[in-house]
């Protein structure tokens, strides 16, 4: 099943299983910008990254002294979350613990999205609330996908890349699906970065974060573009498969990374994490504006 909010603008299609935004189109353009979810490239389209985000050493970790599994991403993903408000502009969608999701993470949590048109864009709301009484950790992060590129008659190396602020960012380099945190390198995210298949022959491009950020897709060519911003979320990742010539690129900002090269395995040291007391509340929110 689907939910569908519009404005005068947009409209915005998001599927309860993962509460994953699966369409944004414009009205007056008929353009869709989110990636359609072709399984020949990638079978997904934006979906939320909790209670990890990326890959964790041989896919488990150690909390209390006992090993639980878990894959990449976590498994919010694949879950069916309980649409409990439907608005014309807005939807709130909500996933709860249960015996068999702290089979693999044993806590109790209470995970709530919230899509939210605004004019020319859509908000997405991240609410996570330790409903137990011991500290909880976690990771949450989004992955949407933007069609690349963004009309017909163009192609993926037509466009690029802009960010705001123009500033370096320190990049943290992949060894294979984990964060090598020694060769930590300054990002030229102060200047455009043109799109080419190349790009992402590392897999992700991830950068540490501070403060307001803003990521454009864009062309000289069009005057359509696809803008991703939030204030105070610390890492971005940005990713195409490559070596497949997949028509999208996705921007995916993070409250969490993937295990680095040296972890531990601790969930309580993992780099990156997050933790909540009992009965305590996180939030966090990223937008997509588009033309």
């Amino acid at each position: 099943m689907t939910v569908i909010i519009q404005n005068d603008q947009l409209i915005a299609e998001i599927s309860e299983h993962g509460a994953e935004l699966i369409s944004l189109k414009s009205k007056e353009h008929d353009l869709e910008y989110i990636w359609q979810g072709d399984p020949k490239y990638w079978g997904r389209h934006a979906p939320v990254l909790f209670p990890i985000v990326g890959r964790l050493k041989n896919d488990q970790y150690v909390y209390q002294g006992k090993t639980y599994s878990m894959g990449q991403h976590g498994f919010a993903r694949d879950m069916d979350f309980e649409v409990v408000e439907h608005e014309q502009e807005r939807a709130k969608f909500v996933l709860k613990s249960t015996p068999e999701t702290k089979e693999n993470y044993p806590f109790d949590f209470e995970l709530v999205l919230v899509y939210e048109l605004g004019g020319d864009g859509i908000t997405v709301h991240y609410q996570v609330e330790n409903i137990g009484e011991e500290e909880m950790y976690f990771s949450i992060g989004g992955h949407p996908a933007f069609n690349v590129p963004l009309e017909e008659g163009l192609t993926f190396e037509d466009f690029y890349l802009a960010f705001s602020p123009r500033k370096s960012r320190l990049r943290l380099p992949l060894a294979g699906p984990f964060i090598d945190m020694e060769q930590k390198t300054i990002g030229q995210t102060n200047t455009n970065l043109a799109l080419f298949r190349e790009l992402f022959d590392q897999d992700a491009l991830v950068f540490e974060t501070r403060g307001l950020n803003a990521y454009s897709i864009r062309s000289e060519k069009s005057s359509h573009s696809v803008t991703l911003s939030y204030k105070d979320m610390p890492y971005v990742g940005i990713w195409s498969p490559y070596p497949k010539e997949a028509p999208f690129v996705c921007i995916e900002p993070w409250f969490g990374i993937a295990d680095t090269v040296d972890s531990n395995g601790q969930l309580n040291e993992k780099a990156g994490i997050n933790q909540l007391g009992a009965h305590e509340l996180f939030k966090t929110k990223y937008s997509i504006t588009v033309k």
